[in-house]
């Protein structure tokens, strides 16, 4: 992307970008923040671990006002139906001491539809009508421990596929009219020394997805502890274990199937336990 700064009126810049989502809100979640996308919260149904950018986006972001700043987003669908596969977002966040405070609001026209437009087909976590994902979070910093909670609502209308694994939502005739998630999550992290930290979160996620068929709402149960330990600035070695519960009726849909982003594909069953070692270094 390229743009134009300034300390007085803030920025502008055009190109593949982040949201406002991205930008604001997911800084209160510990996918966004600490943890990374073994976190996310189920399919990344919010974006909040950027899952996909924006394309063809004008994005403009304020100076820092007293610790209040806010910006937001609109994505050109590169179509003469500028409706098709556009989209726009606003937020902004609130930072004093140890305190964050942050809302975000997006919208998509036709996320995932075709290679062009603001979210293509590659991209896209869902493939749907139209995708609305909106939420609020805060975070506070004591010491050595930060607390967290964000709550974010993801509503898809129409939705047809996923795109993070390239799936279809629905089986045996089955179609889908909306697919909705509530997630509620709280997250804490402990910096034990300088260099070495631990981290928690549970995430509740209330899913209600209606079919041709009927209503089903799934509730679904996150659980991700980690360790990260610094090796050296640029070098840290860390293990993460994220377990997921599916609650409620099953049908045919790949949507009542466990399945931590991140992974290959979603379980098999309602439930699903991915653990991870890594070593890490950054250029």
């Amino acid at each position: 992307y390229v743009g134009l700064s300034s300390d007085r009126f803030g920025s502008v810049t055009l190109g593949r970008q982040y949201d406002s989502v991205v930008d604001y809100l997911a800084q209160t979640t510990a996918n966004g923040n600490w943890a990374g996308y073994l976190f996310a919260h189920p399919y990344d149904n919010d974006n909040t671990d950027n899952s996909f950018r924006v394309d063809n986006t004008i994005k403009y972001a304020s100076p820092d006002f007293s610790g209040f700043q806010f910006g937001g987003t609109y994505s050109f669908s590169n179509d003469t139906n500028f409706a098709n596969n556009r989209q726009y977002s606003v937020g902004a966040q609130y930072a004093n001491g140890g305190l964050l405070v942050a809302a975000a609001y997006l919208q998509a026209n036709n996320p995932g539809v075709g290679s062009n437009g603001a979210i293509t087909a590659n991209d896209a976590s869902f493939i749907a009508g139209r995708m609305r994902v909106f939420g609020g979070g805060i975070n506070y910093t004591f010491g050595s421990a930060t607390v967290g909670f964000a709550y974010t609502n993801s509503n898809y209308k129409d939705p047809t596929g996923n795109g993070y694994i390239g799936i279809p939502l629905a089986a045996n005739g089955v179609l889908l009219n909306t697919l909705k998630y509530q997630n509620f999550e709280v997250n804490g992290k402990y910096q034990i020394t300088p260099a070495f930290f631990v981290g928690a979160q549970y995430v509740y996620t209330m899913e209600t997805y209606d079919t041709s068929t009927g209503s089903v709402k799934p509730k679904i149960h996150s659980v991700g502890l980690m360790a990260d330990y610094n090796l050296s600035k640029r070098t840290d070695v860390y293990v993460q274990g994220e377990y997921q519960k599916v609650a409620g009726s099953s049908t045919n849909s790949i949507l009542d199937d466990a399945f931590v982003p991140g992974t290959q594909s979603p379980s098999s069953t309602q439930n699903q336990v991915v653990a991870r070692v890594a070593l890490r270094h950054k250029f």
